[in-house]
Parts: C-alpha cells; structure tokens; sequence
C-alpha cells in the first residue's frame, strides 16, 4: 500500500483509523475500495446491534438513525465508484482503448 491510498483511505475512514490494520486489510484484499468497504460495514453492523436511541427523561437523549443513515449513504456511494480510489484504472479519454463486442442479430 502506497502513500496515495492510505491517505484515500484515512479520508474515508477517519484520521484514527488504524493504519496497520489497513495494511492487513489491504494485503488479503487487495483495493482501497474493497477495504474501506469492509471497514464501513463492520461499523455499521456494530452499531446496528445497539440501540439506536435512549432516553432518560428530563436528562438526557440521544439518538444514532441519522449516524446509520450516514454509513448506508457512504457505503452506496463507494459501491458506485466514487469518489475514486488512487489504485483504481480510471482513464478514460482520446488515450484510453476500450473494446467494444459486436455481435450479430437474430435473423427473422
């Protein structure tokens, strides 16, 4: 893991992430994008398993739907590509070849 993705990662992630748990993530995984999904989803199962608000009354409450609402947001997000990851091939452009299958149709 170079210096690019690990700085992609602690932005997604958040500056206290472990880094040498990302290390490891990234050797078995092998994409930026793959570890920082994984990372979101085990957060966001972990607060699923929570309650999701407490009350005392008159004192205190405190509620975390908007904090699930978040990480389903961000993990959407990252499953739709964006925004990119430095170890991703993203050109596209005059420099770029692509191929393109042509296929016959059916006569009638």
């Amino acid at each position: 893991m170079d210096a690019a993705v690990q700085a992609w990662l602690l932005g997604q992630l958040g500056k206290t992430t472990d880094v040498t748990d990302l290390i490891v993530r990234y050797t078995r995984l092998g994409t930026a994008r793959a570890v920082a999904l994984e990372v979101l989803r085990e957060r966001l199962a972990e607060l699923i398993s929570q309650p999701t608000a407490v009350t005392v009354t008159n004192v205190v409450a405190v509620n975390f739907t908007a904090n699930l609402a978040a990480y389903e947001r961000q993990i959407a997000r990252l499953e739709a590509g964006d925004p990119p990851a430095p170890d991703e091939d993203t050109q596209t452009g005059p420099d770029t070849l692509g191929m393109i299958l042509l296929r016959e149709r059916p006569r009638r």
